[in-house]
């Protein structure tokens, strides 16, 4: 009996931690923080119009001839298009590609990174001059052209898809820092202690040496996920993509080429409303990001959470 107790309260024990230091912690600095409050918030309200902006806002790709470029009105808060289609219906029903893809992409290109840079700078010898030639490689490829013949190759339709795409050398420059990092990082007294107990490769990797880069990889999978917005709504504008679907670089791209409304006055808005979702996505990234790596890097999380309470 004193034994199963035991192991319930070491067990009660290590869950009351992780729930401190991995979730009642973290939210509390993110709730803190104005800047991570708002950007927190501001994805929060990207996410709600991903999901349920096209129950309450059902896309007609047919239109009402008779409402082309209608301004913004309580009917079409954000006015039509040039076939009489409502805007904001256009915009909501977007919003789920893209906000796929761009956290996809930030995932692939996380893990990638993250795989290639611990294995070159943990194992090193052989190995590591050739992940690093690889790495080198990538960086030197210019990445829109490469996007463009991937995508136009493919004939990418799926999310998943265009993630990987865009992930083929995103995750170079991750690859080379983590392995710059872990290089460092190996040698360390609390790695070489761990080293000497006979803890093995696996432990030391996952337990000892990612907790310590946590923070720049949290920080790069939001950059990498700001960037595939950009990307896949350039990829759309340019036309590589097949417009199966409703994105906001359709939209741009359709402002621009079928309607001259950078010219317009009257047609203007057509084009602004996906630039202010893209520039609104992007500001919430950001702000997000300046929390990130108060949350993940364990002096400043102490400090800041200290100055909390």
């Amino acid at each position: 009996m004193r034994t199963v107790k035991s192991v319930r309260g070491r067990v009660k024990a290590s869950l009351s931690w992780y729930f401190y230091d991995y979730l009642y912690e973290p939210l509390l600095i993110v709730w803190k923080n104005k800047k991570a409050r708002i950007g927190f918030i501001i994805l929060v309200l990207y996410a709600l119009m991903a999901i349920l902006g096209p129950k309450f806002r059902p896309l007609n790709l047919v239109g009402n001839p008779l409402d082309a470029w209608k301004p913004p009105s309580l009917e079409h808060p954000l006015g039509c298009d040039y076939l009489g289609r409502d805007i904001l219906s256009m915009l909501v029903n977007g919003a789920p590609l893209v906000l796929s893809v761009a956290f996809l992409r930030g995932l692939f290109v996380v893990l990638i990174g993250l795989a290639i840079g611990v294995i070159a700078g943990y194992v090193g010898g052989k190995l590591d001059s050739f992940l690093s030639f690889i790495t080198d490689i990538v960086l030197n490829i210019p990445s829109l052209p490469l996007y463009i013949v991937l995508a136009t190759y493919f004939k990418v339709t799926d999310p998943i898809t265009m993630a990987l795409v865009l992930s083929v050398t995103g995750w170079a420059g991750l690859a080379r820092s983590v392995r710059s990092q872990v290089l460092s990082l190996k040698t360390a007294p609390f790695v070489e202690a761990a080293k000497v107990l006979g803890f093995p490769t696996r432990y030391i990797v996952f337990r000892e040496i990612t907790p310590n880069i946590m923070s720049y990889i949290t920080i790069n999978y939001i950059w990498s996920t700001a960037d595939a917005v950009y990307a896949m709504v350039g990829l759309f504008f340019l036309g590589v993509i097949p417009f199966s679907t409703v994105n906001w670089g359709v939209m741009l791209f359709m402002a621009y080429r079928f309607t001259g409304a950078i010219y317009s006055m009257g047609t203007v808005h057509f084009m602004v409303a996906p630039i202010v979702a893209i520039v609104g996505l992007q500001l919430g990234l950001i702000l997000f990001s300046y929390a990130m790596d108060e949350i993940f890097n364990p002096r400043i999380r102490t400090e800041y959470f200290r100055a909390l309470r």
